[in-house]
């Protein structure tokens, strides 16, 4: 059972379950990073998993990523990996600039000039990518497919910014391999080199299709605090 393992042990799990993805798409299982997806996590799991040598980590919340990473493991943090991985409010963008590595949800012109408006002033820049809502639902946050040409192209004249590579979250409910596969089409198509797709329950499927960063939240720590 899930709730026996140690996170030590899931871990394990599942980069194995990782490199076998990785072998049957003929891939480097070097090439693809786990991302502990570690929002609403206790402080003990988040201890018992750095132990167990994990370097990348993604959280949805600002504030909840300084309270730790700028507090209780403040003295960890510089040798972390840091992916903010949520929706990003424009009152915190100043804060997230600071505080992540890379900021996978970049999503609308406002938001690209206000993360150009934080780094004149803090004198850094996150990696960037570009959320896609490739199931186009109303209440999800990302480009629009039909809105991504475009938007790169705006991205690229107007604010100076050179995204990475894209990321996606699939509908609940559907099929994920046409919103992985658009995802890799539309990243070839631009030249954009990362893919962050999959989550705990299709990461598999996600890297056999060409994801190079996977989310995994539950399956390393067992359901988080509500």
């Amino acid at each position: 059972m899930l709730d026996e393992l140690t996170i030590a042990e899931r871990r394990r799990n599942i980069l194995a379950q990782m490199k076998e993805a990785a072998d049957w798409a003929g891939r480097d299982m070097n090439e693809i990073t786990l991302i502990a997806v570690s929002k609403k996590q206790p402080d003990d799991r988040i201890a018992n998993i750095l132990v167990a040598g994990q370097t990348v980590f993604g959280e949805n919340r600002v504030q909840e990523a300084q309270n730790r990473w700028g507090g209780t493991f403040a003295a960890k943090r510089p040798s972390l990996d840091m992916h903010f991985i949520g929706p990003l409010q424009s009152n915190k963008v100043e804060n997230a600039v600071q505080l992540f590595d890379v900021i996978e949800t970049l999503d609308r012109e406002k938001l690209a000039g206000r993360l150009m408006d934080a780094a004149n002033k803090t004198g850094r820049l996150p990696r960037l990518l570009v959320q896609v809502n490739t199931g186009e639902e109303p209440q999800k946050s990302g480009v629009l497919p039909s809105d991504l040409p475009n938007f790169l192209k705006t991205l690229y004249s107007e604010y100076k910014i050179t995204p990475e590579g894209l990321m996606c979250i699939p509908p609940v409910g559907e099929a994920v391999s046409p919103h992985f596969w658009f995802l890799k089409n539309a990243a070839e198509d631009h030249g954009l080199k990362i893919l962050s797709m999959g989550m705990s329950g299709d990461f598999q499927t996600a890297i056999k299709i060409g994801a190079t960063h996977v989310r995994v939240g539950s399956a390393l720590f067992g359901e988080r605090l509500v």
